[in-house]
C-alpha cells in the first residue's frame, strides 16, 4: 500500500512539474537543422528564424520552432509544432508574423497562425500555455 501510494505521489509530482514548469529550454538545439529564415520585419526591428528538430530516429518525425530575435541578442521562441510539408514565414506588418505550417494532403494538419510578437505564442500540445514559468512572456497562447 505504501509503495503504491508513493508511486502515485511520484507520478503526480512528475506530471505537475512537466506541465506547470515547462520552458522551451528542453528543445534539442544540438541536433537542430536550420529551417527557413532569416525573415526580417519591415523596419528591421525583428528577425524570424525557424529550426527543425528531428525525433524518434528513422521512424520518427520532425518538430519545427520559430524564434524571433529583437535587438540582435534578445531571443524569444514564439512557435513550436510538428513540422508539415509546407512551412514558410512572412511578416504581415511590423509586429505580426504569419507562420504557414500545413500539409495539403491531410486536411486536419493545418498549424498555420498569425502571431503578434511580444503578445502571442503557439505551442501545439499546449504545454507552454499551462506553464507557470512562461505566463509573463505572452498575453495569448494558442494550441491545437
Amino acid at each position: 500500500m505504501i509503495a503504491t501510494l508513493s508511486g502515485v505521489v511520484m507520478a503526480s509530482s512528475i506530471y505537475f512539474y512537466e506541465t506547470r514548469f515547462f520552458t522551451f529550454s528542453d528543445i534539442d538545439r544540438e541536433s537542430a537543422q536550420k529551417g527557413p529564415g532569416p525573415v526580417t520585419s519591415p523596419t528591421g526591428a525583428y528577425t524570424a528564424n525557424a529550426y527543425y528538430e528531428p525525433y524518434g530516429g528513422a521512424a520518427g518525425g520532425v518538430n519545427v520552432w520559430g524564434e524571433i530575435t529583437k535587438e540582435k541578442n534578445n531571443l524569444q521562441t514564439v512557435y513550436y509544432s510538428d513540422a508539415k510539408s509546407d512551412f514558410a514565414m512572412e511578416w504581415v506588418d511590423e509586429n505580426t508574423l504569419y507562420i504557414q505550417n500545413d500539409d495539403p494532403n491531410y486536411p486536419n494538419s493545418n498549424r498555420s497562425i498569425k502571431l503578434e510578437i511580444g503578445k502571442a505564442i503557439y505551442h501545439e500540445s499546449g504545454l507552454a500555455c499551462k506553464s507557470l514559468l512562461m505566463k509573463g512572456e505572452y498575453e495569448t497562447c494558442y494550441h491545437n
